[in-house]
């Protein structure tokens, strides 16, 4: 265990909010579990606030069962992003109790009950093409503990679309649009709020698109201040800064309360 993962486990125990048995049980769980084809990282929820994600791209199913099982076993939250049908088959027989949106190509299975979200995120796609990354961005917030909703298909072929929604999006402590072709709104949404805007550029879009490249330039040369962007077709990781930011705001909000 880490000086700093030592130091916060000994601050628990002397707040009272872990016991001396279950700090005896952390200190003699492995910081990692070596499974031959993975070594999978099971201190990453304390360090980082949530637990190894696994990303399924190229992975037989076997080993992402395998890794399932060490995070279940750990008693950890287990989300997995890049799901095909035939890796959703496989899990779906073995953890029948596991949320899975086909859409989003997520698999998720909470190790208990659900706490209260913390924060608001809200996912604007451009349009309905872009729902399978924008449902990924949707799920990984969820799973992070915030209130996250999707507003789909308010692209700026029809801005009036999306400004007939601006007051349920401007109060978002975050928020995370996904756009392909010509990738402008973002820079449209950044001008009409006072938060962080997560830009999701996505391969949606004829040849001159280049697969994404072009709305991902767009969104590097937004106009507006606050948007920053994240990688092609990147929903999650679009997803998991809104929440860290959102989780933050809330938390900052209540303590001053």
């Amino acid at each position: 265990m880490e000086p700093v993962d030592l130091r916060e486990l000994l601050e628990q125990v002397q707040a009272g909010k872990l016991d001396i048995q279950a700090a005896l049980g952390r200190l003699a769980k492995p910081a990692v579990a070596d499974l031959g084809y993975a070594h999978v990282d099971l201190q990453r929820r304390e360090r980082c606030g949530f637990p190894e994600v696994i990303f399924c791209q190229g992975k037989s199913c076997e080993w992402i069962e395998g890794v399932v099982r060490q995070l279940i076993d750990a008693k950890q939250h287990c989300l997995a992003t890049r799901v095909s049908d035939e890796q959703a088959e496989h899990l779906a027989a073995r953890f029948p109790t596991a949320q899975q949106d086909h859409v989003a190509r997520t698999f998720w299975l909470p190790a208990g009950a659900a706490e209260t979200p913390r924060g608001r995120v809200t996912i604007i796609t451009a349009g309905t093409s872009d729902l399978p990354v924008a449902r990924e961005a949707l799920v990984t917030a969820q799973a992070l503990g915030v209130n996250a909703h999707l507003l789909a298909d308010v692209g700026v072929a029809g801005i009036h679309r999306l400004l007939r929604h601006h007051q349920e999006f401007s109060g978002a402590d975050a928020i995370v649009v996904v756009a392909g072709m010509d990738g402008a709104l973002p820079s449209v949404v950044g001008g009409l709020v006072d938060c962080p805007v997560i830009a999701v550029p996505t391969s949606v879009g004829y040849g001159a698109a280049f697969g994404g490249l072009a709305p991902l330039l767009t969104m590097l040369n937004a106009c507006s201040a606050n948007v920053v962007v994240v990688n092609i077709d990147s929903g999650f990781k679009g997803g998991y800064v809104a929440a860290l930011i959102a989780r933050r705001a809330a938390t900052k909000l209540h303590a001053t309360s």
